[in-house]
């Protein structure tokens, strides 16, 4: 799974260390989620929607493809 959470970060001017004051976690989780080294919980993800003003798809996006179903 990818993400635009850096992106997104960087457009509020929004450090890691911000954010992770915001959201309740460590410095290092958001550095882990930027770097694609943790998945987020739906909470979390839910969270950091609500902060940026976007829905989660906006900054999680997945690559997977749903397999044809008979």
């Amino acid at each position: 799974m990818n993400n635009r959470l850096k992106i997104l970060r960087a457009e509020t001017d929004l450090s890691q260390g911000d954010l992770a004051r915001l959201l309740g976690v460590s410095r290092q989780t958001i550095n882990a989620v930027e770097t694609d080294k943790y998945d987020p919980s739906l909470p979390l993800a839910l969270r950091m929607a609500k902060i940026f003003g976007v829905a989660v798809d906006e900054i999680f996006l997945d690559d997977w493809i749903a397999p044809e179903r008979d």
